[in-house]
This record gives C-alpha cells, sequence and structure tokens, in this order.
C-alpha cells in the first residue's frame, strides 16, 4: 500500500513537472469568448484508443512535453491505480487545455460495458462527442451503445478512425459498419495517405492536401502539400471523386450549399469554406457525422481531429439544452456531472456552468435537494490534479470542493429566489412544455439497474461503520452501484452493473478505505411478474389492547402492465364513491403496502415488475392504525401472486464474440450450450463476429472458458438487453442455485 502511495506521489509530481509555461489552471483563467469554447467527450468501445487520443491532444496542445501510455500506466486522465493496473478507463477524467486560441474542455469516458455509468454522468453537459473506432473493427458492441446514450442528449458529433496504421485496417469497411449498424449518414473528409504499404499521413478531401505528420518529434510539426498531378496523380483522381461525392451528398442534405452548388453550376466549383460551412450545419444539425482517420498510437492525425472539433462541433450556445437554461438570464446555473472523494478535500463536485459564473465560497441552492450550500475552493479541471482557480465563467467545465449533500444531475444556482423566478419564467412562455421544465428542474442521470448482486463483509465489526462511510462515498462517485440493506438477513448487499464492476469495488475499497472486505458468490439480479389477471378480497382482523383494527380489502393484479404508478383505481359506477372517500393518509398506507409487496415476489423474494394494482373497494374501521391497512395490502397482494403464481425473469445479455475462423465452431457449440440465440455472424478481417442474446447466468465465468476455448485468441463484450420469462426446468434450476434446494 505505502509503495503505491509513493508511487502516485511520483506521478502527481511528474505531471506537474510536465506542464509547460501554460498549466490548466492559467488556461481555465484567462478570459474565452464563449464562441470559442468547446465542451466535448471521447466515446468509444473498449480499447478503441479514447486516452491515447487524449494524451496526444494534452501533448500537442503544449499542457505537457512527454506523452504517456496506457500500457505503461502513466496516462493523464487514467489516474486511479486500478486503471493503471488493468489498462482501462473506469471513471470519466476532465481536462481544461487551449488548441488554437480555442478553449477545450475535454472528458474522456470508460469503454468497457460495466462502466457505462460513467459515460451517462457526463453526456448532458456535453456540447459534441469524438466517436472513436478500431480502424480494423469498425462499429463494436459498446459503440452502439454509447451511440444511442449520444442520440439520447441529441449530441452533435464526429467520428475518428484510430488505429489505421494496422495491417488490418480499413476505412472503407468502418464507414459501411457505421452507415449499416447505426444508420449513420457518414460524410468522409479525409482518406489514408499509405507509403510502402504503411499509413504515413492523411489526405485532406476538403482541401485536397497530403498531410504528414513528422515521426522524428512525435507528429508534433506537420506539412500540408496541394495534390498535384505531377507527384500523387493517383491520389489526386481519388480525393477529387471524393470530394465531388461529399459535395453532392451533403448538397442533397444542406439546401445553402445545394443553391451554391446550382449557382456554380458544378461541384468542383464549390469552395472549401463553403463545404467546411455545410458539414458545419449537418452535424449541429445531427443529419450527418464528419468521419476523419489516423493513429493516435504513431501520432497521426490528431491535430487533424482536434482542427475538426473547432470546425465542425457546436459551441456551448448552440447546445439544445443550454437554450433551455437562459430562464436563468445572468443568474449561475451549474449542472453537476460527477462526484469524487479526495482524501486532502473531501468530496470533489465536477460542473458545467451554463449561465453566469461560478466563484469559489459562495453559497449555492441545490434545486433538488431545495438546500443551500457553501462551497469551498473552486478548480480547474485538469483529471486528478487540481488547480485552484477564482472563478469560473459561462459554457466552462470545473470543479468544486465542499459540497456535503450535492449529488450528480443536481442543478446549482445563486439562490432560491433564483430558481423560483426561472420556473415562473418557463412556466408563463408557451414555448416550454412540461417535459423541458422537468429537464431543467427535476431530471437527474438515467441510472441503469444492476444485473448482479453479492453480500459484502467487513473483516470484523469494528470496521461497520468505515464500510458504511466507504460504501456511501462509493454511491456518490458511481450511482450505478447500489447498496441495500437486508433486513431479513441483516447483510449489506451490493448490486453492480457487472462482475468485473463489482471486482473493483472490491479492490477500491481494500486500496484506498484499507478495509479487507470480502465479497460473497455472485447472484443473479432476477425479477418476477405474472402472467394471468386475478382478484381477491382480503379481511385482517386484530385485537391490540383495547381497540379493534379492521380491513376489507378488494384488489386485482393486472398483468403485462407498463406506467409509472402501479396502484390504479377502479372508478366503475359501483366503486368510484368508495374510492373517492379515502382519507388521503389511508391512500398513503395503501401505497406502502403496495411498494412493500412487489418489493418481494413470492419465488425468490425479487422485485416483481409489469404488474398492475387495482383498488376496487376499501373498508377501513375507524381507529384502524395505518401500519395494519399497509399490512393487510401487502398480505392480499402475496396471496393473489401466490395463488394465481409468478413467473421468474432473467436478465438477457447482448453478447458480441470475436473469434479466428479456425475456433469459430467450437466458440459457437460452446454458445449453444449456454441457451445462446445466434442472431448474426459476420467476417471481420480474418474473424468471425458472432452476436448473439445469451442468459446472464450463463455468462458466469465466461471469459476464463472462452480463454481455454480460443487458446486466448477470441475477445468478447456484453451489455443488458431485457427481461425473459424462464422455462419451467430453467426456473427450477434457477431456485436451486439460489435457495439450495
Amino acid at each position: 500500500m505505502l509503495q503505491r502511495s509513493i508511487k502516485n506521489s511520483l506521478f502527481k509530481l511528474q505531471k506537474r513537472a510536465l506542464h509547460q509555461d501554460k498549466s490548466a489552471a492559467k488556461v481555465a483563467s484567462e478570459q474565452c469568448s464563449i464562441d470559442k469554447i468547446r465542451n466535448i467527450g471521447i466515446l468509444a468501445h473498449i480499447d478503441a484508443g479514447k486516452t491515447t487520443t487524449t494524451e496526444r491532444m494534452l501533448y500537442y496542445s503544449g499542457i505537457i512535453n512527454h506523452m504517456g501510455e496506457v500500457h505503461d500506466g502513466n496516462t493523464v486522465t487514467d489516474f486511479m491505480d486500478q486503471e493503471r493496473e488493468r489498462g482501462i478507463t473506469i471513471s470519466s477524467a476532465a481536462v481544461t487545455f487551449d488548441w488554437k486560441s480555442y478553449r477545450f474542455n475535454l472528458i474522456d469516458t470508460p469503454g468497457h460495458i460495466d462502466f457505462t455509468m460513467g459515460v451517462e454522468q457526463t453526456l448532458g453537459v456535453m456540447d459534441g462527442g469524438i466517436v472513436v473506432l478500431d480502424g480494423s473493427a469498425g462499429v463494436e458492441a459498446q459503440t452502439t451503445t454509447v451511440w444511442r446514450q449520444a442520440d439520447r442528449y441529441s449530441l452533435p458529433r464526429i467520428v475518428y478512425v484510430n488505429k489505421m496504421d494496422r495491417a488490418d485496417a480499413n476505412f472503407f469497411m468502418c464507414l459501411k459498419s457505421l452507415e449499416t449498424k447505426l444508420n449513420a449518414v457518414t460524410f468522409p473528409v479525409q482518406l489514408p495517405f499509405k507509403e510502402n504499404g504503411i499509413l504515413a499521413g492523411v489526405i485532406d478531401v476538403v482541401n485536397l492536401e497530403k498531410i504528414i505528420f513528422n515521426k522524428k518529434n512525435q507528429g508534433r510539426t506537420i506539412l500540408k502539400t496541394k495534390l498535384c498531378s505531377d507527384n500523387d496523380n493517383q491520389f489526386l483522381t481519388e480525393a477529387i471523386e471524393q470530394r465531388n461525392t461529399l459535395t453532392d451528398k451533403l448538397s442533397g442534405i444542406d439546401d445553402e450549399l445545394a443553391n451554391i452548388v446550382i449557382e456554380q453550376d458544378s461541384l468542383e466549383k464549390v469552395s472549401s469554406q463553403n463545404i467546411v460551412d455545410s458539414l458545419r450545419r449537418v452535424t449541429i444539425s445531427q443529419k450527418g457525422v464528419p468521419v476523419l482517420l489516423g493513429s493516435s498510437y504513431k501520432n497521426i492525425g490528431v491535430q487533424s481531429l482536434m482542427d475538426s472539433v473547432i470546425l465542425y462541433l457546436p459551441t456551448p450556445n448552440f447546445n439544445q439544452y443550454s437554450r433551455l437554461y437562459k430562464c436563468f438570464e445572468d443568474n449561475l446555473s451549474a449542472r453537476v456531472f460527477k462526484v469524487i472523494h479526495d482524501k486532502q478535500r473531501g468530496p470533489v463536485t465536477f460542473f458545467r456552468v451554463y449561465t453566469g459564473e461560478m466563484k469559489k465560497g459562495q453559497k449555492l441552492y441545490n434545486i433538488q435537494r431545495q438546500l443551500v450550500e457553501t462551497s469551498g475552493k473552486l478548480y480547474a479541471a485538469y483529471a486528478d490534479d487540481y488547480e485552484e482557480i477564482s472563478e469560473i465563467s459561462q459554457g466552462n467545465i470545473g470543479a468544486l470542493a465542499g459540497l456535503k449533500h450535492t449529488v450528480t444531475g443536481d442543478l446549482l444556482t445563486s439562490s432560491a429566489q433564483s430558481a423560483n423566478k426561472a420556473k415562473k419564467y418557463m412556466q408563463t412562455k408557451t414555448s416550454f412544455d412540461q417535459e423541458k421544465i422537468d429537464n431543467i428542474f427535476n431530471v437527474g442521470t438515467n441510472v441503469p439497474e444492476p444485473v448482479f448482486f453479492c453480500n459484502i463483509e467487513p473483516p470484523s465489526l469494528s470496521y461497520v461503520t468505515a464500510l458504511e462511510s466507504a460504501l456511501e462515498q462509493l454511491q456518490k462517485e458511481d450511482p450505478s452501484l447500489r447498496v441495500i440493506q437486508d433486513i431479513e438477513t441483516d447483510q449489506t448487499i451490493l448490486g453492480g452493473m457487472g462482475e468485473l464492476h463489482l471486482d473493483i469495488i472490491k479492490e477500491r475499497i481494500r486500496s484506498e478505505f484499507k478495509i479487507d472486505v470480502d465479497l460473497g458468490e455472485l447472484q443473479i439480479a432476477y425479477k418476477e411478474t405474472i402472467n394471468e389477471s386475478t382478484i381477491d378480497t382480503y379481511t385482517a382482523k386484530h385485537e391490540i389492547g383495547k381497540s379493534n383494527h379492521e380491513v376489507t380489502i378488494t384488489m386485482s393484479l393486472i398483468p403485462d402492465y407498463i406506467g409509472k404508478n402501479e396502484l390504479l383505481f377502479d372508478r366503475s359506477k359501483d366503486n368510484a364513491a368508495n374510492i373517492d372517500a379515502i382519507h388521503p393518509r389511508t391512500l398513503i398506507a395503501v401505497k406502502k403496502g403496495v411498494e412493500s409487496a412487489l418489493s418481494h415476489g413470492p419465488k425468490l423474494g425479487c422485485p416483481v415488475v409489469n404488474v398492475g394494482v387495482k383498488l376496487h373497494w376499501l373498508e377501513v374501521k375507524k381507529g384502524t392504525s395505518e401500519s395494519i391497512i399497509s399490512s393487510s395490502v401487502t398480505q392480499c397482494i402475496q396471496k393473489m401472486m401466490n395463488d394465481s403464481g409468478s413467473l421468474l425473469l432473467e436478465p438477457i445479455m447482448n453478447l458480441e464474440v470475436v473469434t479466428i475462423e479456425e475456433n469459430s465452431s467450437s466458440v459457437l457449440n460452446d454458445l449453444t450450450r449456454r441457451r445462446a440465440e445466434i442472431k448474426t455472424i459476420d467476417v471481420r478481417a480474418q474473424n468471425k463476429v458472432i452476436n448473439c442474446s445469451v442468459p446472464l447466468s450463463e455468462l458466469l465465468g465466461y471469459s476464463t472458458q472462452l480463454r481455454i476455448i480460443a487458446s486466448g485468441t477470441a475477445t468478447f463484450s456484453m451489455e443488458f438487453s431485457h427481461y425473459q420469462p424462464m422455462s419451467s426446468t430453467n426456473e427450477r434450476e434457477a431456485i436451486k442455485r439460489v435457495t439450495g434446494f
């Protein structure tokens, strides 16, 4: 532990030493026009090269003098112990730097599906995204996931095809996969330039230029030359053809460019600036995506990528959510997208300022929590290295110490008066519907449901309080981590997104909080439901002391119910008067009873889903306690579920396996034994790509088994798809596996 702490301290000192004359604090402190700010995120499948690309951006911008490498564990944005040891990004990290007088607030996000929450947390504060592809793989499983997430937040994006130096890289295959798998309209603005079969640079299709990145100084020096028929006839012909195709495709979407083409009466006469302007309009309106290429590890194409961020991605004012925050006028409004715990500073809150300014030490009003917090020191965003500044202006990203109650998704403003004024402004404007108002004042982070559970035990009773504190801090950092106290067994249960997720939580508790915890056996997050409607009347009579408590209740269960409120009311002619006469306090007790009943199904005690509960009739004797009413409702529902019989639902995962041709038959046979439903089998270079749906229970320990079957040559990724009813045989096996009988 001591050795690791010393290593981390040395790394931070090294990182500061690598700064040039412009530190992150100096960058963040300088005035910058909002039109020159770009809040961007890097999104991709695991191992596509997000962190390597980020490291090159920092290097070329002058923030660091030497580039770290993921395999060496010394990159700026992968600062956690587990990230350096495993070579993956676990937690999103924000960095601020300048490029060509533009301010970049960049967020490097996780690529592993277990940490998709890290992507979800940050998407709401981005104005644009860079989607990174592996040039030899194209669109992969997690690429699809992050693309859907970006769609949900209406995020304009550009695509960067990385690893184009690989022998099996195929730029046009990547374009096709974007179009077929993501339904994206692609606009390739570059082509690969190779010498002796090796990637040497890129061809700029828009400007008809050849761009070479000097290998001797790690690509820092760039040589741009116009393509000419004397030396580059083959490249020139291909580039002109691609430019005309690009212009023609753009003019079919962008009316302004279409008018220019008509005026010029030629595709070739359209200026480069006209094409760039059109690409910007198309990108911001999300009608298409510019596609660039390079090899970050080989220092090719990253500067062109940064230039494209300036050219094509929007400023903070163009973000559709930014426009909603104008209701705060000049008052502060800042959205929290991440909370981490620092040993010296306590909770550090990362935020994006939409209006006004954030100043150190000012009082802040948390709209979601409806409380005032006093902020501490204000920091420039630079991964885990904090540099103090005095204020952060509109459109920028920063970090703040001292907020005790604020969590991810909360909205901060200067006072309750500012919040009420903004809300009233939105309510008086016809252009703001209730959904838009909720987006500002009520929205939190979309937290996925956990698919794995396990119990966690401290080494002794003396560590119970410390463990509770550690889990509380980790939950603030990672909302996808669920901590549940099981009253019946008096155990602490953890819910997570995967085996890796829970394993890293355990290692973090051990390394960061010095608690040698043990995790129990992983359990699948099953759910229960019913397939037939049923109705019943239940009467409960209890004599407590000298008082009599009596409840008569008639309820029914509705299968396949999808809705926010599980409790429904029978307002038919015969029952409406009875329902309307229910006292509000009694109604609250009924709702508590419904919630309690649906939290534990009859078969495995799993949450009951897709079931509606309709209240037809309720009679309560005067003086009956609310706890008796709640328990009566719970018992009535449980009796109906026992009588009608519930179904066990199991989580189904979308699984993608990439394996060499000779091992594909063995992999397929193994998947068949795991109850897999094969969807597609594609060819990618020399590999077979198998896409299928598999029950999660069949994938426990799959990484080890796949390594044995494919001799270490296969890889896989998976994500949650849906819940599905089990057959009676599989249900019996699941119950036996969980209960032991």
